[in-house]
């Protein structure tokens, strides 16, 4: 009963959000074959490599959440992981200096020009930000999340911008399987060996985030 519960606020939250964010944030990727898989599940992706679920626990807490691009979905992830009772900090605008004591460093990817906006920052300057951080993470020996869970809707110029320079830096990445109609995301997992978990909804975050950590 409260995962159903959970599963429609969120739907609900992310609905609003999105009307939020306003049409110029709402573009459809491309068509092309889905190269996603169930959570559990392996299927060949554009790129070199095999897509590969994952397999076993890596992350630790705490967690420095963040977002790449400035929407609403890392607010909606920080939602389920309150649920799920996880030790993290959020901050949209985190920098290598507000990494503390994290051991591990989740990025939500998804571009919205509004989101921007209200955080004073540019597309190139919210890029600098996350590479900034990102790097500081990896030089502190953080665990690297990067997700995906706007679906299609969250797909565009502005959010692809984002999607290829911080999924690669990932040690493991969460898909909403309607965003990557294209295969973007799961050629460059593909491609760099970094295991993914391809899912149905947002609300699915709360059954694979867990298994990542120890």
């Amino acid at each position: 009963m409260f995962k159903k519960i959970s599963a429609l606020v969120l739907a609900g939250a992310m609905a609003l959000s999105l009307a939020a964010c306003g049409a110029e944030d709402k573009v459809t990727p491309p068509g092309g074959n889905n190269a996603g898989t169930s959570a559990s599940g392996t299927s060949s992706a554009s790129g070199s490599g095999e897509l590969t679920g994952l397999t076993e626990a890596f992350a630790e807490a705490p967690v420095l959440l963040t977002t790449g691009g400035q929407s609403a979905d890392y607010q909606m992830v920080g939602t389920l992981m309150k649920n799920l009772g996880m030790d993290y900090t959020m901050d949209n605008k985190a920098t290598s200096a507000e990494l503390g004591d994290a051991k591990t460093l989740i990025v939500v990817v998804g571009g919205s020009s509004k989101g921007l906006g209200a955080a004073g920052i540019d597309a190139d300057g919210e890029l600098a930000r996350v590479d900034e951080l990102i790097k500081g993470a990896e030089d502190a020996g953080l665990s690297i999340i990067v997700m995906h869970t706007g679906g299609s809707a969250r797909r565009g110029d502005l959010s692809d911008k984002f999607i290829t320079p911080i999924f690669e830096k990932a040690d493991y990445a969460v898909v909403v399987k309607s965003g990557d109609e294209d295969g973007l995301m799961a050629g460059v997992c593909a491609s760099n060996s970094i295991p993914v978990d391809m899912i149905d909804a947002i609300s699915d975050v709360a059954t694979v985030l867990p298994k990542a950590f120890k």
